[in-house]
């Protein structure tokens, strides 16, 4: 399928691993000038080496910067100045009790999981409404719906990035921009999987263990039964970037493989 993305400008923020990666292969994949992100340049040229072996031919580039700041986003700037398509994938999460949570890791999960998909926005859709043509994704979660009780400041950062999302499309209403939020149930990340490893080294079983008893306990309403793969969600987040996408905004389209016990 030719998704319509030929030469398109894209940034995917937190792309060096996991979902970021995966949908910033997908986009390359379809002919798009990919700009993958990380905080630290080398993890940035493992990210951008990776990506040419994997897809020969690709345009791809890579800027190190830490957009959970103001600063950091105004370095993304000065060397991305216009995009087409902005992934805001960046996130950060932890299992914590509520009781445990400062109010600094309340502020530091909401600057980077909202504002800096804020601040991005803000900045590249004045060239994308002048244009015409645009995609911004968020990269939100089921937890935005369903909130962990385990991780309440994460879940309370997805739901805001669907406000958000949805508040973003209904500026852009009759423009040929279109802005939606993409929902990943449990994934098997770079992230997820050091914690599922983790826990299996301090309960001392294996890894599959503790997979099932997730499923069975943590997410029982999955119909999967398993962690979602990157790939699977990078595909649901290259399609609504292209051009066979147009009528498809202000919308959370779920990849969370049937956790949310819901048919809208």
């Amino acid at each position: 399928m030719d998704l319509g993305l030929k030469g398109k400008r894209a940034l995917v923020t937190g792309s060096t691993a996991g979902i970021g990666y995966a949908a910033a292969r997908a986009l390359a994949r379809e002919g798009a000038r990919v700009a993958v992100n990380g905080r630290t340049a080398q993890r940035v040229a493992d990210a951008v080496a990776q990506l040419q072996r994997e897809v020969p031919g690709a345009s791809v580039s890579g800027v190190a910067a830490d957009l959970s700041s103001a600063q950091g986003c105004k370095e993304m700037f000065a060397q991305l100045p216009e995009l087409d398509i902005l992934v805001n994938n960046l996130g950060i999460f932890e299992p914590k009790p509520f009781e445990e949570i400062p109010d600094e890791d309340w502020i530091r999960f909401f600057e980077t999981n909202v504002l800096s998909g804020v601040r991005l926005s803000r900045h590249y859709v004045h060239g994308m409404r002048l244009r015409n043509w645009g995609r911004i994704v968020f990269v939100s979660s089921e937890s935005g719906l369903q909130i962990p009780a385990e991780m309440v400041h994460y879940g309370m950062t997805k739901t805001a990035q669907l406000a958000v999302s949805r508040g973003l499309a209904e500026t852009l209403a009759g423009t040929g921009v279109t802005v939606n939020s993409v929902l990943p149930g449990p994934t098997a990340s770079e992230g997820v999987g050091k914690f599922v490893e983790q826990l299996a080294a301090s309960r001392g079983v294996d890894r599959a263990k503790v997979e099932r008893d997730f499923f069975e306990t943590g997410r029982p309403s999955s119909l999967i039964k398993r962690f979602a793969t990157p790939d699977e969600v990078g595909a649901m987040i290259a399609y609504v970037c292209g051009a066979l996408a147009s009528a498809t905004t202000g919308a959370a389209l779920r990849v969370d493989g049937g956790v949310v016990r819901s048919i809208a």
